[in-house]
């Protein structure tokens, strides 16, 4: 695989950009204010999406694997451009994707990813549980169990998830559970649960303060029994992997954490997504303050809100940065030895909660209202420091990293 990096995109990275950014314009925009409202799945949008090829395994397996490493992050950044809640309903289910991919083997990825995403006409959802009430960035309090029948050759499943993206509405879903509580995070699985498996029930939906177009919910496993063959990496390189553990032998690169190998590969994209809300939010402040005229002038002629524009500009371009190196190094297997991934989904998502901030504070009266589009996109940014890990848990991860140290 190449290993050429640039920071200017080619030709193909461009093409993909421009034809997602109409789709985004055209399609999502004029859309956003109704489904946020509505706080429902917008399944007419995800399904033009699916009919242009958009919300599809295909189109996100080749941005996945483009060698330049920003794919991802250029549809990220557009999709979320046009609306952070819509944009999730059409990428929420890559999470789980990216679960079955970073866990599973090559049978479980070609029989499992496809069923994600159903077909143009018949459009599926996915949903990834890693969340539980009592263990969010506290990852090693997991509660959801799974026991092995081996007279059956079957997990059973028992616990409760929350936040789940998806949960309960999806077709598949991918549950990590512990297998071996006495192991903490080293003793997690992924397993697949299979569309309408008994025993699994969507509970609470939540209702939220931002990206209300996303469906996010608790989800209880209640004896879910699936076949020994949904277990993610098999169980022979589970028994491996355990056995190690037992013997106080880490795996190289951390990888035994079946959450974690998830997070590690998607903190990227959920960077670029941040950087699209703010992207956004600046364009609209930026328009606003060069024609709202206040003592005869435009706004913009003042320092003041002049510069505040300049630091949102410079934020947006550092994040994407950030955001761009991380992928590169993940495309390229380069290891995160400063936790750059987090580094990147840390200042992209506090950026986009910065920059809307001042976007309304630019905006003034207007920027309170749901005339302007900058409220929902400073509700839709709250959630970039707490979901896929708080800035303050990336913070954790970033000082571990770069001292050796197990700060706690």
């Amino acid at each position: 695989m190449s290993s050429t990096f640039s920071l200017d995109p080619g030709a193909d990275q461009l093409a993909v950009r421009d034809w997602l950014h109409g789709f985004a314009a055209d399609v999502i925009r004029p859309a956003a204010a109704e489904w946020d409202e509505r706080e429902e799945t917008p399944w007419p949008i995800i399904q033009e999406a699916a009919k242009l090829g958009i919300y599809s395994l295909d189109f996100y397996a080749q941005q996945y694997f483009d060698p330049s490493g920003v794919g991802i992050p250029i549809a990220m950044e557009e999709l979320f451009w046009g609306d952070a809640g819509i944009g999730l309903s059409i990428v929420g289910t890559t999470l789980a994707a990216v679960a079955v991919l970073a866990n599973g083997t090559d049978e479980q990825i070609g029989t499992w990813t496809p069923q994600m995403f159903g077909t143009p006409d018949d459009v599926k959802v996915a949903a990834f549980c890693s969340s539980e009430p009592d263990a969010g960035s506290d990852v090693g309090a997991l509660r959801t169990r799974a026991v092995y029948d081996e007279a059956k050759d079957e997990w059973v499943l028992n616990g409760t998830k929350t936040w789940a993206t998806n949960g309960g509405i999806a077709a598949v879903h991918v549950v990590v559970a512990s297998v071996d509580p006495d192991l903490g995070t080293r003793g997690h699985a992924s397993f697949v649960v299979p569309p309408g498996t008994p025993g699994l029930r969507q509970g609470q939906k939540f209702k939220k303060h931002g990206i209300r177009a996303s469906h996010t919910a608790e989800v209880v496993l209640d004896g879910v029994r699936v076949p020994g063959s949904c277990l993610l990496g098999g169980k022979e390189k589970l028994d491996e992997r355990l056995a190690r553990a037992r013997e106080g032998v880490k795996r190289a690169g951390g990888r035994g954490n079946a959450a974690m190998a998830t997070f590690e590969a998607s903190r990227p994209a959920v960077g670029a997504q941040a950087i699209g809300i703010a992207r956004a939010a600046y364009e609209v402040a930026l328009d606003y303050a060069k024609t709202r005229e206040q003592f005869g002038r435009p706004i913009i002629d003042n320092q003041g809100v002049a510069f505040q524009l300049a630091d949102m500009k410079t934020r947006i371009d550092a994040a994407r940065l950030l955001v761009w190196r991380a992928s590169w190094m993940a495309v390229n297997n380069q290891p995160f030895t400063a936790a750059e991934g987090s580094m990147s989904k840390l200042y992209a998502g506090e950026t986009a909660k910065f920059v809307t901030a001042q976007a309304m504070q630019i905006l003034g009266g207007n920027g309170f209202t749901r005339e302007y589009p900058v409220e929902r996109m400073h509700r839709d940014s709250a959630i970039y420091s707490i979901f896929e890990g708080t800035s303050e848990i990336q913070r954790l991860v970033i000082a571990r990293a770069i001292s050796g140290m197990p700060i706690r």
